[in-house]
């Protein structure tokens, strides 16, 4: 059961990238974070009603913490990001969600952190400017300030998993995950009213098709994706649930290849550098 969650989950968010990217056709970076948080709210709202009153009064804090900053922010976030940033890469750069997760943890939640994780932490930083900051062998500083969003997107996945982990526990995770959408859900709405995404619809050709891929991205992604992590974890352990941040990236760079993008030589070896980062992490006792 565990490994199908891992080979669900890969492809689920490994592809997330590209839908992303197929989005952006029509509609603007704005207008796509705010239709996914929108059609992810509504397809769990169902669940988010039926417990509404079940929540200690105490735990809304930290489920509205949560859905902004495993949801709101980074959805909008990756989305500006990738206006510039190869689908590819942005699957890569994801990966380091899990070192900002230890980070954080560390800081703000007492988890403990010896210095062979701090080890693969700075690897997995060094990795990332690597990445981010070469090309065809140079620099290319406009690609780096966009990979930059990317990076802030993953501060705030690590923020949102300790506090799911430390301060939402014994909550299910179809629960926590529609709640938390739940909180963001109408400021997304509100923000997606004023803008042009409806008119759109009515006139831009492809708009609809853009609109199947962002809703796929919402429904999948965004919904059935935080609902399936929750349960890995709740039935395994966070360092086997960790396997996925080797293996989307490997999923999210074939599909910006069969989409026609270029991947580079540094490139390669930044995720190499990145990956193997994530590994001291998990494995370093």
């Amino acid at each position: 059961m565990t490994w199908v969650l891992i080979v669900v989950l890969t492809f689920i968010w490994g592809t997330s990238f590209i839908l992303i990217k197929k989005g952006l056709v029509v509609f603007s970076s704005d207008e796509l974070g705010a239709l996914r948080i929108v059609i992810a709210c509504l397809s769990l709202l169902p669940f988010a009603i039926a417990h509404l009153r079940k929540v200690e009064p105490h735990r809304w804090k930290f489920l509205v913490a949560s859905g902004l900053l495993g949801n709101l922010f980074p959805a909008f976030l990756f989305a500006y990001a990738e206006t510039q940033l190869a689908s590819g890469l942005a699957g890569v750069l994801n990966s380091l969600t899990a070192l900002f997760t230890l980070l954080i943890g560390a800081i703000f939640f007492q988890q403990s952190i010896t210095w062979m994780r701090m080890v693969g932490i700075l690897v997995g930083i060094a990795g990332t400017a690597m990445l981010i900051f070469t090309g065809n062998g140079s620099a290319d500083f406009s690609n780096a300030f966009y990979g930059l969003f990317i990076v802030l997107a993953t501060v705030c996945y690590g923020g949102s998993a300790n506090i799911i982990k430390y301060r939402l526990r014994g909550i299910k995770p179809i629960v926590m995950s529609s709640l938390a959408l739940l909180t963001v859900g109408p400021v997304a709405a509100v923000y997606l009213s004023t803008t042009d995404a409806f008119q759109k619809l009515q006139y831009a050709p492809g708009a609809w098709e853009a609109l199947l891929y962002i809703a796929l991205l919402a429904v999948f992604s965004t919904a059935v994706g935080l609902i399936l992590l929750n349960k890995l974890i709740h039935i395994s352990t966070p360092l086997f649930a960790s396997t996925i941040n080797y293996l989307i990236p490997i999923v999210a760079l074939m599909w910006g290849v069969l989409d026609g993008e270029t991947i580079h030589l540094w490139h390669y070896v930044g995720m190499v550098v990145i990956l193997a980062g994530v590994f001291i992490v998990n494995r370093a006792k």
